[in-house]
């Protein structure tokens, strides 16, 4: 009775500290089944959408220190305009039937995925600022037109790269996987050649959802 009960305690604790690594071997199976309804599933949206939203503000607010004549041209609300897209664009790409959508046709752009791409791009210092700079003096100041403008050319861009990337990048076939914490588990890997960061938290005793997204 004694080994009895020490093995179902092996057992017990094996599938314990197993759990997250049945769930990535779940999620990479669904997503190379261009299953997105399984993978969409698996995602807590309230933790997702805000975290996703803050790296974004938070790195174009790190760009924008970078360029005192633009803060100073447009200010306050360049930055408002900015942060109300980039708002949109999550509120816009992180939803369930957007991420099943995305999981199905394998990293296929559409509208809502094209702007999520701009907002990563704005904030990521890859608008053009020469351009920008010129805009504001000729809109006399007119920040919504100008950053309605700077969207567009940066959509167009990002479309065309991510149409590129679908095409040609390249998927992990062996992501890292590894604990961060007793209830806290990683996957990073690429996705069509993007660097990318999971983050799952245990849900019960075997179940896991994924709450954060690491952008690159």
């Amino acid at each position: 009775m004694k080994k009895l009960v020490i093995l179902l305690l092996i057992i017990a604790v094996a599938v314990y500290a197993g759990s997250p690594y049945y769930s990535a071997y779940q999620l990479k199976n669904a997503y190379d089944d261009k299953d997105g309804a399984t993978i969409a599933a698996a995602i807590d949206y309230e933790q997702v959408r805000p975290s996703v939203q803050n790296q974004l503000t938070s790195q174009f607010a790190t760009t924008m220190t970078k360029y005192p004549l633009i803060s100073e041209l447009g200010g306050e609300p360049l930055t408002e305009a900015a942060n109300g897209f980039i708002a949109q664009a999550v509120e816009g790409a992180i939803t369930p039937q957007n991420i099943e959508k995305v999981i199905n046709t394998q990293g296929q752009a559409n509208t809502a995925t094209k702007e999520l791409a701009a907002a990563w791009a704005i904030a990521s210092d890859q608008v053009d600022l020469k351009n920008l700079i010129q805009s504001l003096i000729i809109q006399r100041g007119d920040v919504d037109a100008v950053v309605k403008s700077q969207m567009q050319q940066v959509m167009k861009k990002q479309a065309a790269e991510l149409e590129q990337q679908v095409a040609q990048g390249n998927d992990s076939e062996k992501p890292t996987l590894s604990y961060c914490g007793i209830n806290c588990f990683s996957i990073s890997g690429q996705v069509k050649g993007y660097p990318l960061t999971i983050e799952m938290q245990r849900e019960g005793l075997i179940n896991w959802k994924i709450v954060d997204i690491v952008l690159p």
